[in-house]
């Protein structure tokens, strides 16, 4: 029998000022597997992954989590039941240090594991980086402190939004290589990304959308064969 979806979206919509920016969204992220969402800059990804994480309410449509209706929860609330949001940008506290940054994810860690040995252990760099502000660390820095942070509190749904923006290609290379090693150990993995080629690499499933409104779905390979990737997304690779 199929296990449970990890993550669904029924039929959701969400509006800002009188404008639609999801209408009539449907998806489902299957239990410990990585699915790619993709699209131009303005298909509404970034508002689906908010609006998933209660950022955003929806104006109508159901979201499960495991089973259970989140969408009209707070946000605190749907991290609680283990959905943990990378945001697009340098996800860190800018003004605290690193050490200060791993330590504040101890809230949401669970036994007697050390914050700081776990973050540099996902991420050896971040070890001679402890006493540094981490808004002074370099763009691939501060996202390895943003996934270290957001790994540590144990996610059972992932959500990560554009990790690769203006990095170099090494330390794309190296965030994808820890989200592959945490979809093999069982995370469910929903992740939003620029290099499309890279995503759809690790994926199980690509949703593929435009203005709001998911257009395509499928495997990997029937959205290259399909020529998505040019029709939507202008060639991006």
């Amino acid at each position: 029998m199929p296990s449970e979806p990890a993550l669904e979206l029924d039929g959701v919509s969400v509006s800002y000022a009188g404008l639609r920016a999801l209408h009539n969204v449907s998806m489902v992220v299957p239990q410990g597997a990585a699915v790619a969402l993709l699209g131009a800059n303005g298909a509404g990804k970034s508002t689906m992954l908010r609006t998933i994480s209660g950022v955003i309410r929806a104006e109508r449509g159901r979201i499960y989590v495991h089973g259970q209706r989140i969408e009209h929860r707070p946000a605190y609330r749907i991290a609680r039941m283990g959905v943990v949001h990378v945001p697009e940008g340098r996800g860190v506290f800018p003004s605290l240090t690193v050490r200060e940054n791993l330590l504040m994810a101890t809230s949401a860690m669970s036994g007697a594991l050390d914050p700081v040995e776990e973050g540099t252990a996902l991420f050896p760099a971040l070890g001679n980086r402890l006493a540094q502000v981490a808004g002074s660390l370099s763009g691939g820095e501060q996202q390895m402190l943003a996934l270290a942070r957001a790994l540590m509190a144990k996610p059972k749904v992932l959500m990560v939004d554009e990790i690769s923006m203006g990095l170099a290609p090494i330390i794309v290379g190296q965030l994808f290589e820890t989200l592959r090693e945490r979809v093999a150990a069982g995370i469910s993995l929903l992740i939003v990304e620029q290099y499309v080629e890279a995503a759809l690499g690790m994926a199980d499933y690509g949703y593929v959308m435009d203005k709001g409104v998911i257009v395509d779905v499928g495997e990997p390979a029937d959205l290259r064969r399909r020529g998505l990737v040019t029709a939507y997304l202008g060639g991006a690779a």
